[in-house]
């Protein structure tokens, strides 16, 4: 008979591997480098379902998957992260490569799905990439759609009003003195002129067709806000019920955060990803601070239009701002205070409320 061997000698010890991928609207290329600096190998694969599931098993068969890197993981690499998310894969955010190094080594797609591997290996790496299968993931979809809404009813607005001024004089009497939404609604019902010209005709025909597109983009984006109205209520109630902070702000914030808020530890992190944190400018005996113009900036403007709001309605606000104002500090400084203050609620409120937490280190399959 045989000698039975032991157990750790009959298994082969799987190791260690890092994963990255440079990501594509087509096809990602991705490339795996050992623990100890050597490249692994690299592949190009198609962005279809069989193409990540062909992705994660050839990274596998390689080794112990436990991190990756991945570019752009709120855009092309949003479907490869969640897969590897679900398969208890850490996926960090890998910016784009050193330009140093690009000018060195050159610049291909392999090359750089091998340096976001590196990245995560040097640790160069370190932020935990959002997840997006959360109610926040569906709120930066709804807000997308209701922005889009909102700028597309400016644009109409402006040239019904643009070409208001060169309208027949009756016309316009006939329109002067309403306002805004009864002129939308009173032109949206204009009937077709028989005796007029040609331009006068095309002219009522605009009139009429801009007016139209504008209530149903106002009808559109109000939708959309009353789902995202909705979700904020059953995930993140105490957040919209602080003064100033209405949905389209709640939305902002939240979004930067992400559904896996928790990769946000300290209040200071998510101060400096809303670029409310000020950024240290000091040289020699000089020791100064100046503002901070990174971060999301769509954060940064909620934060301001809840400053603002609390400004007028607010009265331990209005209080801090007069006692700020005798102490020397301008109007600018304080409401730049006053948005460090807010990052800072809010983010005890992100961090307690009912919003699930999607976790990046899910148990891995069998």
């Amino acid at each position: 008979m045989c000698p039975t061997l032991p157990l750790e000698s009959s298994l082969a010890v799987r190791q260690e591997v890092v994963l990255g991928v440079d990501t594509h609207r087509d096809q990602n290329t991705a490339a795996v480098v050992a623990i100890d600096g050597r490249l692994c190998g690299s592949g190009e694969f198609p962005t279809t379902t069989q193409g990540y599931a062909d992705l994660l098993a050839w990274a596998s068969a390689l080794g112990e998957v436990e991190r990756a890197g991945v570019e752009c993981t709120g855009s092309y690499g949003a479907s490869v992260s969640r897969l590897l998310q679900s398969q208890g894969i850490e996926v960090l955010e890998v910016n784009q490569p050193d330009k140093r190094a690009r000018r060195s080594r050159g610049k291909t797609d392999a090359v750089d799905a091998e340096a976001a591997a590196r990245a995560v290996l040097s640790g160069r790496a370190s932020a935990i990439a959002k997840t997006g299968d959360g109610p926040v993931e569906a709120l930066r979809v709804l807000k997308m759609m209701r922005d889009s809404a909102v700028h597309a009813r400016t644009k109409a607005v402006n040239q019904l009003k643009a070409t208001m001024v060169t309208a027949d004089p009756a016309l316009r009497e006939a329109l002067s003195g309403l306002g805004a939404k009864a002129l939308v609604r009173r032109c949206s019902t204009l009937a077709e002129p028989t005796q007029d010209g040609i331009s006068q005709r095309a002219t009522v025909y605009v009139l009429r067709g801009l007016s139209q597109r504008i209530l149903a983009l106002t009808a559109e984006a109000n939708q959309a806000e009353a789902h995202m109205n909705e979700l904020l209520q059953q995930h993140a109630p105490d957040l919209i019920a602080r003064t100033g902070i209405g949905p389209d702000s709640a939305a902002a914030l939240l979004i930067v955060a992400g559904d896996n808020h928790d990769r946000i530890r300290t209040e200071a992190s998510f101060a400096a990803l809303c670029g409310v944190s000020p950024v240290e400018a000091s040289s020699g005996n000089t020791q100064r601070r100046r503002l901070n113009r990174g971060g999301d900036r769509r954060a940064n403007a909620a934060l301001y239009r809840i400053v603002l709001s609390r400004l007028r309605w607010d009265t331990r606000t209005q209080a801090y701002m007069t006692r700020r104002l005798a102490e020397g500090r301008t109007r600018r400084e304080i409401v730049r205070c006053l948005k460090r203050y807010v990052a800072r609620e809010v983010f005890a409120l992100i961090a307690g409320s009912t919003l699930p937490v999607v976790s990046t280190t899910q148990p891995r399959a069998a």
